[in-house]
């Protein structure tokens, strides 16, 4: 080592004096003494501090770090003067210094030392340190940290899609990102009927537990502005407590302590205006949680609550459909003197909530009965309602083609200037007879009954005729059948026959008779053979399902 001009500087190098080669650097370098008094610095230090070379000669090292850090590691460099090992020699660390304009910038310094020539005082021995603008690392790092929760929030909300309603996703929620955002405990918290937060659950990742906070945790509950779930839910933004054990703004200081938890984070979880819940995380090592975390956690809370409120609403509208639906169909089948009823009902694919099919059973006041099985083109609420409800009120006529007039002129009459929506239907009058049953019958469309005698044949009866709700001058043709004892009647609708297996190709009438005729004689029996063989039709079919309704009727012996 020489000294040029009063500073400390390495030897020249072929032929290059050394402080030309120091002022080319574009890395701050900066030499300071035994006392930690800075006997060199480049002039790469103006634009990393903002000072000139000359404001730092003879100051400490350590006056370049905000006043809060300089005591600790003007030790260590102390120490690494007096005893030649220290902590932050040999190794770059991360630390912030103080500008000439007053504000911290982020620097990457590593430090050398040099020991003094052999014979020389050991006072000579002077330390190296390299310092680095950091700011363009630490935006990578942020980066980085940023992109990562952003995928761990989108594989959040991709798993959630999964849950079959909103309380099962809630408490998915939290178990997911407290793994895939990698905190170690985690709480949800959502609001009663109190206007308080209430404690939801607690999920920890081993070896870090949290007892104490899970049990402080129950039966507690936050008001607006308390706590940090309170004080999440007061600003609708997340709130960031890097030190949880000393930070005033938490409440459960003692339990945080006794789980040894550091960091907490809570964000609100948020549908618009309405709070649906607020997520605690917690970390047991201090960890940073920058700006664009913070953000990527406000964003996340919006998502999932945009995503949990519509499953939330997708579960209130499809309890709405199974009622509506459940009002298409008798609650019960009721007991006809001699015949055994026996239904299936299955809704078909997604694409609807209410489906089109729909049956009744209902007395006459005379004592015969009328049923009807009826299934809306595509699907519709309105016009299955429609149907059911005006058969019945035309039900006192006692002749299945006026029931099912009576139903096509509803029908017209509700589509006023709606896309047209017709509906089939089968309607029977049962009248009891001493060798068995009269079925005074009409078809509108409707796939015809499938009949099984006493010997076992099976063989469609009616007279096929014109759909309802589309001509108001249609008339509908009656057939009368008389069915012994031991004989079965099935009516369906075309979700049956028309189930298609993967290849597209359709169960069929054929192979419905085939089944009705295997069935034991027994309406319960031949529903559940119909529908189990439906059902081995469309195992593995990419093809969407229709609705699907059987009612059989058994002439008991």
């Amino acid at each position: 080592m020489s000294r040029l001009e009063g500073e400390l500087v390495p030897e020249k190098s072929s032929g290059v004096p050394a402080a030309t080669l120091l002022a080319a650097l574009p890395d701050t370098v900066v030499v300071a003494d035994a006392l930690g008094r800075v006997t060199y610095v480049n002039p790469a230090v103006t634009r990393l501090l903002g000072c000139e070379p000359a404001d730092l000669l003879g100051r400490n090292l350590t006056e370049i770090m905000p006043p809060r850090f300089r005591t600790g590691h003007g030790s260590h460099i102390t120490r690494f003067l007096t005893t030649g090992t220290g902590e932050l020699v040999g190794h770059t660390t991360q630390l912030p210094a103080l500008h000439a304009e007053g504000h911290e910038v982020s620097i990457d310094v590593t430090l050398a030392g040099v020991q003094p020539a052999p014979g020389t005082p050991p006072d000579q021995a002077s330390v190296v340190g390299v310092l680095r603008d950091a700011s363009t690392t630490i935006l990578l790092e942020r980066q980085l940290q940023v992109s990562r929760y952003l995928a761990a929030t989108l594989r959040v909300t991709a798993a959630l899609t999964e849950a079959p309603d909103a309380d099962v996703a809630f408490h998915q929620l939290l178990p997911m990102l407290r793994t895939e955002l990698d905190w170690d405990a985690a709480l949800l918290w959502q609001p009663d009927e109190r206007g308080r937060l209430v404690h939801a659950g607690t999920w920890t990742t081993a070896p870090v537990t949290a007892p104490a906070l899970a049990a402080d945790s129950e039966g507690r509950s936050f008001r607006r502005g308390e706590g940090l779930p309170g004080l999440a839910w007061q600003r609708r933004v997340p709130v960031v407590v890097e030190n949880l054990q000393s930070d005033d703004r938490v409440v459960r200081r003692e339990a945080v302590r006794a789980d040894g938890l550091s960091t907490g984070v809570a964000f609100p979880v948020l549908r618009g205006g309405e709070l649906l819940a607020v997520c605690e995380l917690f970390s047991a090592e201090p960890r940073p949680v920058p700006p664009e975390l913070l953000e990527v956690l406000s964003h996340a809370g919006r998502q999932i609550g945009q995503f949990l409120g519509r499953l939330r609403a997708e579960s209130d509208v499809r309890e709405l459909a199974d009622t509506l639906q459940r009002s298409l169909l008798p609650s019960h089948l009721p007991t006809i003197p001699g015949v055994q009823l026996a239904a299936r009902y299955r809704p078909g694919g997604d694409t609807a909530l209410v489906g089109g099919d729909t049956y009744d059973v209902m007395p006459l006041p005379d004592g015969r009965w009328m049923v009807l099985i009826a299934d809306v083109c595509g699907t519709g609420a309105e016009a299955a309602a429609v149907t059911r409800h005006t058969a019945r009120a035309a039900a006192a006529s006692g002749n299945p083609a006026e029931i099912l007039a009576a139903v096509n002129s509803a029908l017209l009459h509700e589509q006023g200037q709606a896309p047209l929506r017709f509906v089939t239907a089968c309607c029977l009058v049962l009248e009891p007879v001493p060798d068995g049953l009269r079925v005074d019958l009409s078809v509108a469309g409707h796939p015809l009954p499938v009949l099984r005698s006493t010997a076992g044949e099976t063989c469609e009866v009616g007279v096929a005729g014109r759909p309802l709700g589309i001509d108001p001058e249609v008339t509908f043709d009656g057939s009368t059948l008389d069915l012994p004892a031991g004989s079965t009647l099935v009516l369906y609708t075309d979700g049956v026959t028309e189930a298609r297996d993967d290849a597209g190709h359709q169960f069929g009438e054929d192979a419905l008779l085939r089944v009705v005729a295997g069935a034991p004689v027994d309406a319960e029996a031949t529903v559940g053979a119909v529908a189990a063989a439906v059902e081995q039709q469309l195992v593995g079919s990419r093809h969407e399902h229709d609705d699907l309704a059987v009612l059989a009727l058994t002439i008991l012996r």
